[in-house]
């Protein structure tokens, strides 16, 4: 048992799992090779499965080289990352661990490999060669999605069910368990994960933190609606939309106008993402834009969301967004796009109806309808960018979560489906789901609309 604050990150766009895990997969091993930096003349970088498939419109390739040479996410701006690549790339270098100038031929060093790792989906080795092609270290990583990066040890040893965990006085894996202790205590969604957090930090510590991501969040609102760049990175040549989106739409009569509002949010941030900008992972990057849609909506169009509710909001959502982790998956190549804007979706939901005064059992609700009406939704980015159909279905994931959070604290009848139930169906009918519609760019839309 742990906290469940790494379910929301400031990382970098476009992927959570594909850009953000091979940076962070960079980084890790610079931890590893540090005290052997004088042997090491070489790095050998080996893409698999889904990384492989769609990394480069992802921008593995470019990440993986950001965290090895000792760069961190929190640190990027356009011009570092646009620099160490050229670096890379046009003078055939690159500083290893931020300490020492290596070699680096792209074209030798990095290898897309068409084979699946058993473990993961998303899989990729690294190789620390010395001057006469000797291994000095190596280690295979997998990005199981929302930036979460573990070797293979790790992933089997979270694999086994029967792993010791230390024991705490309030613990929570699944809805069930969270309902329970809601009722016993009297407590909402939101003060069952304050109360949980508790055990791993300050009152001050969580306070912070919830705002310090919502300060991030509006942040990368007001970039996405004020870019300077006319078009998307990458070959879709796709137009930026949310700043004209801004400048058009305004309070209008008509109730259904509110749509405008909602999908120029999630948009704005979306393309933020596509563009390799600074985000927030929540819980992924792919579906980074729905929690903060959301919540735009509730701060500029209702009353009384103020900061104590963005704590309120982000503890539910991200106790929420834990069961998805612990119980199913938040990455899009292990179970399509379900997991990733339908468990945005379910959190937003969640999370909205809790900051709103509803009850454990209603929030619950609002979670379960969100991603029980995206349940089958493919993972199939054309081109393997993170732009069609990934954008636009942020908007839609918000605006489901918000008719969600609206029914359930509305609704008189008993619930016939639990969240844990939708939870489980998720993820079964991920695994279930052809491999092409699961990040790969095979399938679907990726396959049938030509990228020019």
């Amino acid at each position: 048992m742990s906290s469940n604050f790494s379910i929301f990150k400031i990382g970098v766009g476009p992927s959570s799992s594909h850009t953000l895990g091979p940076m962070l997969a960079g980084n890790l091993f610079c931890t590893k090779i540090i005290n052997r930096l004088s042997e090491i003349q070489r790095i050998v970088i080996t893409f698999y499965g889904s990384l492989s498939l769609t990394g480069k419109g992802h921008l593995s390739d470019k990440a993986v080289i950001w965290g090895l040479n000792g760069l961190q996410a929190k640190d990027l701006d356009a011009e570092i990352q646009d620099t160490s690549i050229h670096k890379a790339l046009q003078e055939h270098i690159i500083t290893l661990c931020g300490q020492k100038d290596i070699a680096f031929d792209y074209q030798r060093d990095v290898v897309f490999s068409k084979e699946f790792l058993p473990l993961h989906e998303n899989g990729m080795t690294l190789q620390a060669l010395d001057s006469n092609g000797g291994v000095v270290d190596e280690e295979t990583y997998y990005s199981i999605g929302g930036g979460f990066v573990l070797n293979a040890l790790e992933l089997e040893r979270q694999h086994n069910t029967k792993a010791k965990t230390q024991k705490l006085a309030i613990e929570v894996n699944n809805a069930t368990q969270a309902l329970t202790l809601c009722q016993e205590h009297d407590w909402n969604l939101a003060t069952l994960s304050y109360n949980y957090e508790l055990q791993f930090h300050t009152k001050e510590e969580i306070y912070g933190y919830c705002h310090e991501i919502w300060e991030v969040m509006q942040e990368v609102y007001y970039k996405g609606t004020h870019a300077t760049q006319e078009y998307l990175p990458g070959t879709l040549h796709l137009k930026r939309r949310a700043n004209g989106l801004r400048e058009r739409i305004s309070l209008t009569t008509d109730p259904m106008g509110i749509i405008d509002f909602i999908s120029l949010y999630a948009i704005a941030i979306a393309e933020e993402n596509a563009s390799g900008a600074k985000v927030v992972t929540a819980p992924t990057n792919g579906a980074c834009a729905v929690i903060p849609a959301v919540m735009l909506y509730l701060k500029n169009h209702t009353i009384g969301f103020n900061d104590e509710k963005v704590v309120e909001f982000l503890l539910t959502a991200m106790l929420i967004g834990s069961f998805y982790k612990k119980n199913a998956s938040i990455s899009g190549a292990e179970a399509g796009c379900q997991a990733e804007i339908g468990s945005a979706s379910s959190m937003a939901a969640g999370a909205m109806a809790t900051a709103l005064g509803a009850n454990a059992y209603k929030a619950c609700n609002a979670a379960e309808m969100a991603m029980e009406h995206h349940l089958g939704l493919t993972c199939d980015p054309v081109g393997g960018l993170v732009q069609i159909p990934c954008i636009e279905r942020n908007a839609f994931g918000a605006i489901k979560a918000i008719s969600a959070a609206r029914m359930a604290m509305t609704r008189k009848s008993t619930p016939k489906v639990g969240l844990d139930e939708v939870i489980k169906t998720m993820y079964e009918t991920g695994k279930d789901m052809n491999y092409k519609y699961k990040e790969t760019a095979l399938g679907g839309l990726a396959k049938n609309l030509s990228v020019c």
